[in-house]
């Protein structure tokens, strides 16, 4: 059985995520999309709630399931029993960074490939942080994430505004 891990901060999660999410549960018999945190970052939104609007935008994937991890991706791929990391590119400076990162992990995990895959060309351009700057001028945000991660984005800009 193959078995993946999407990785990612998903802060929030988009729908060229979504996109690369979709594709990758036809490929592979289970997807793990794996909520990563970051102490040293500082998110919009909480853990829970990341994954909770990853939760409801896959929620029509049968052979998808989300989790949380604060470890070393490779160590979760392997204690999760996921034989590939799926990394999403939108552009070359993706690819660059990426291909270092695969190539560390498959020192650390010889037995887990890394599989790339270009997100659709319709979201080519979209990013976590192109949709954050967006809602930081109170922009419209409807086409690059799903209605209830628009609704939370919204609800939460309008409480920074007010504190």
């Amino acid at each position: 059985m193959s078995k993946a891990v999407f990785p990612g901060s998903f802060d929030p999660i988009t729908k060229g995520h979504i996109n690369v999410i979709e594709r990758a549960a036809k490929i592979f018999d289970h997807v793990v999309v794996c909520v990563m945190v970051n102490y040293k970052k500082q998110y919009v939104f909480t853990e829970e709630e990341r994954r909770g609007f990853v939760q409801e935008s896959i929620n029509h994937l049968k052979n998808v399931e989300v989790m949380c991890s604060d470890e070393m991706l490779v160590n979760f791929a392997k204690k999760n029993h996921c034989n590939v990391i799926i990394k999403g590119l939108r552009t070359t400076q993706d690819f660059e960074y990426e291909m270092q990162m695969a190539l560390t992990n498959k020192v650390l995990a010889k037995d887990i490939e890394t599989f790339f895959m270009m997100t659709g060309h319709r979201y080519s351009y979209l990013s976590s942080s192109v949709v954050r700057e967006v809602m930081t001028f109170d922009g419209d945000v409807s086409e690059f994430v799903p209605p209830h991660v628009e609704k939370a984005l919204k609800e939460k800009y309008r409480k920074d505004d007010c504190e």
